[in-house]
């Protein structure tokens, strides 16, 4: 079997769309598949039209001149779909894997149909919503329901089609796609990157002057949904119940500088550091010094139903894990089993449940033994890979037929 993904950018550029890619591929490739990759123009400039990393092959689209909005984005589509026939002329896939946004699918299907291949189209979040996530969008703009309409349409013309969790089937499925063309693929874990348990480093932990601190922890990029100026309203009520207590944000992004206001603000700022983004090498050593994982995401259609990944990584870790109940935490977390899950958008409400957890120290390790076995019986790439198999035998012997 010879599968080319089509994707919207992928390694050297690092981000949670890329190492799932990596993982993917990965796991195929031990499984006994031929695998390649073709991205977009949004990778941005590249030394090469092809490049191996991290002993995967990727082939790379040159960018279109600018053109205004509206018509930059066709002339994307038109760029990747020649790149991808050209591609598929010298791979000679026998299925084409697309993976969200809705441009990626949108070149696929071009591809697809000249080429006579079958395709499948995997979504990782909606578009549109990841938009009004990051604040780029607006809920319910003409260009919200274009993009949502986008999506719809070309789900329907995909011969199959994935999702990582349960809330975007759903979604879809009142779009009225019909449920049997789609598999969940859930947000996994690669055991290579993740599996191995960090030690304390305790010259860290001396450089940042926590020495003998409860260290809460956010790992990510730094953005309005993540609720991370929520739990920086919680530390207050954290402090008062737990005098060690501090919090440690590793990362960056657009909401960067509106929370190290409120940290500084804040009548406990002593309690919350900051230490900007780290390289990716050196995030293991951050892990190995947090006690607790905190993932407040605020209430809204994306944190509903989309899976995020950085939970699943932090219990492959031992880390523990607490999280607002929203949709897609609770696709992850088994509160009182797995993790910890408090009420969003309530600092009172968090604090609480914080102080609760490092008040109980006896169950801790139970509570790591059991979320580190579920990520291995149930989010480990090397098994969940095997769910595409059926899918890719079925389109390929369809497309025979």
């Amino acid at each position: 079997m010879r599968i080319l993904h089509i994707l919207d950018h992928s390694l050297p550029l690092h981000s949670g769309y890329s190492f799932r890619t990596r993982a993917i591929l990965k796991a195929q490739i031990a499984s006994g598949w031929q695998v390649a990759g073709v991205t977009g123009p949004r990778q941005g400039a590249c030394d090469a039209a092809a490049e191996r990393i991290d002993g995967l092959d990727f082939y790379r689209t040159a960018a279109p001149a600018k053109r205004a909005p509206g018509l930059a984005e066709l002339a994307e589509v038109s760029a990747f779909a020649r790149r991808i026939d050209s591609v598929i002329h010298a791979f000679r896939p026998d299925i084409l894997h697309a993976h969200s946004p809705v441009l990626t699918a949108m070149a696929t299907d071009r591809a697809a149909r000249r080429r006579g291949l079958p395709w499948m189209y995997e979504i990782r979040a909606f578009w549109e919503d990841a938009a009004v996530g990051i604040g780029t969008g607006r809920a319910g703009s003409s260009r919200y329901r274009m993009t949502r309409a986008l999506e719809t349409r070309f789900v329907k013309r995909a011969d199959a089609v994935a999702v990582i969790c349960d809330g975007l089937r759903d979604d879809l499925i009142g779009r009225g796609v019909d449920g049997q063309k789609i598999m969940v693929s859930p947000n996994g874990v690669d055991m290579e990157l993740f599996g191995t348990v960090p030690p304390r480093d305790d010259a860290l932990a001396r450089e940042l002057g926590l020495g003998d601190a409860e260290l809460l922890g956010f790992i990510g990029s730094f953005y309005d949904y993540e609720g991370l100026d929520d739990l920086i309203a919680a530390m207050p009520y954290l402090v008062e119940k737990r005098s060690r207590a501090h919090l440690l944000l590793v990362g960056g992004g657009p909401e960067e500088a509106a929370l190290r206001a409120a940290a500084q603000a804040s009548p406990v700022a002593g309690h919350i550091h900051f230490t900007g983004r780290v390289p990716h090498q050196a995030v293991e050593r951050y892990y190995g010094l947090i006690d607790i994982l905190v993932y407040p995401r605020k209430r809204m259609r994306l944190t509903d139903l989309v899976t995020p990944l950085k939970p699943l990584e932090a219990m492959a870790q031992r880390r523990l894990v607490a999280a607002s109940d929203v949709g897609g935490h609770r696709e992850l977390i088994r509160d009182g089993l797995t993790g910890t899950l408090f009420p969003p958008g309530k600092p009172a409400a968090m604090a609480r449940a914080l102080a609760d957890l490092l008040g109980n120290r006896g169950g801790w390790e139970a509570r790591r033994d059991t979320a580190r076995a579920f990520v291995e019986r149930e989010r480990n790439w090397a098994d969940n890979v095997a769910r595409y198999r059926p899918v890719y035998h079925s389109l390929v012997q369809g497309k025979a037929r």
